[in-house]
């Protein structure tokens, strides 16, 4: 399994929020891309920095994906008024997860 995992700097986020409103139709052109297998978006709300983890089958996959995660993110980062810090990828070592 691989991760690409992008940070974002933005404004501050009020602490009621709803960081939801948008996820739906951003994981759903997501989750058509061949060998995705799952996100997470984590945001400091004090801040604004927020981190994006997208997990994919393999390295290929992943690499394959390139482009349209690349116009996802830059759409999405535009439009929340985000500026896109890094774009980094990794193997996953291990993962765990409570059932």
């Amino acid at each position: 399994m691989f991760a690409r995992l992008s940070t974002y700097q933005g404004s501050p986020v009020p602490p009621g929020g709803d960081l939801t409103v948008l996820s739906e139709a951003i994981v759903k052109r997501v989750e058509d891309v061949p060998g995705f297998i799952g996100a997470y978006y984590l945001v400091d709300r004090a801040t604004g920095k927020a981190v994006s983890l997208t997990l994919w089958e393999d390295e290929q996959t992943m690499r394959a994906s390139e482009s349209t995660a690349a116009r996802i993110r830059e759409e999405t980062a535009r439009r929340e008024g985000q500026r896109i810090v890094s774009v980094e990828s990794f193997e996953v070592g291990f993962s765990s997860l409570k059932p």
